[in-house]
Formats: structure tokens, C-alpha cells, sequence
């Protein structure tokens, strides 16, 4: 279906083979390095941070580009880990981590992560403690999450 609307698009001059070229190098260049780029500015600039924490939309517009959807951050504590799933497809902020890995958009993942988080986070090797509480988060088209460490965690300080 993606070669038949491609091909039609082409064919209708709405975009032109260059263009589309352009734009699949532009997305194959998009890696988890963009996000951690965005996670070592707010251990180091202080007020990125607060921005980022505050309303992650504005500081990744300004370095990435506009995207059409709210960027929310969450922080894994000592106290709270993060999930993020997105239950009806895979909405994932590819803007700045790249395409989502296959485990990501499985059914088994997104059906799973909400019902036994604590479970599918063990198949990873992450172990959650019962005493910290473990909050999932649904993406949707118009909002994604994007959970970081704390600073204190990241840097083994705790």
C-alpha cells in the first residue's frame, strides 16, 4: 500500500522521488542518541531542566524542529518507575529516539504493560521493587511520554 500511495503522490507532483528520498534518510539518521543529547543537556544546564521537566513540548521543539503532538517527561525516583505504552498502536516520540523497537508495538507488549507492568519490566531484567510504585503511562496521537532517570539515579549518586 506504501509503494501505491508513494507512487501515486509522485505521479500527482504532490511530491517529487527526491523528497521522499530525503525524508527516509532523514528518519534512518533518527537514533536514541538524539534523546540522550536532550537527557546530558538537563544534568548539565540547570534551567534546561526545569524547562524539561515543566513542559518538554517547548525545549525539544526548540532543538529538534516542530512536531504536532505534546511531549510529556517523566522521571524514575526512588520512589516511582515509569512505563510508557502506547495501547492502541505504537505512538512513540520518533522525532527524537528513532523508530520504536519491535517490542514496542507488539500486542502482547501493549495489552501486558498495563495489566502486569511489574511482570513484563522483570522479562527485561528490571526488577521493581513492591515498596516503589510503578505508574504506566499511555501514549496517544496527541501526547507522548518519555521517561528519564533522575540526575541523582544516572549518576550512581543514590
Amino acid at each position: 500500500m506504501e509503494i501505491a500511495v508513494r507512487a501515486l503522490l509522485i505521479e500527482k507532483g504532490i511530491l517529487s522521488a527526491e523528497e521522499v528520498r530525503r525524508q527516509v534518510e532523514d528518519m534512518d539518521k533518527r537514533t536514541p542518541l538524539q534523546g540522550a543529547r536532550v537527557v546530558a543537556r538537563a544534568w548539565i544546564d540547570p534551567e534546561f531542566r526545569k524547562l524539561l521537566s515543566a513542559t518538554a513540548t517547548r525545549p525539544a521543539r526548540r532543538s529538534h524542529g516542530t512536531r504536532p503532538y505534546k511531549l510529556v517527561v517523566v522521571e524514575n525516583t526512588d520512589q516511582v518507575h515509569n512505563v510508557i505504552v502506547c495501547t492502541l498502536c505504537s505512538c512513540y516520540p520518533r522525532w527524537l529516539l528513532g523508530l520504536p523497537p519491535d517490542w514496542y508495538k507488539s500486542r502482547n507488549y501493549r495489552s501486558r504493560a498495563i495489566n502486569e507492568p511489574r511482570e513484563v519490566l522483570k522479562e527485561f531484567g528490571t526488577t521493581i521493587a513492591r515498596d516503589i510504585t510503578v505508574r504506566v503511562h499511555d501514549s496517544t496521537a496527541d501526547m507522548r511520554y518519555w521517561c528519564c532517570r533522575s540526575v541523582r539515579r544516572a549518576r550512581g549518586l543514590v
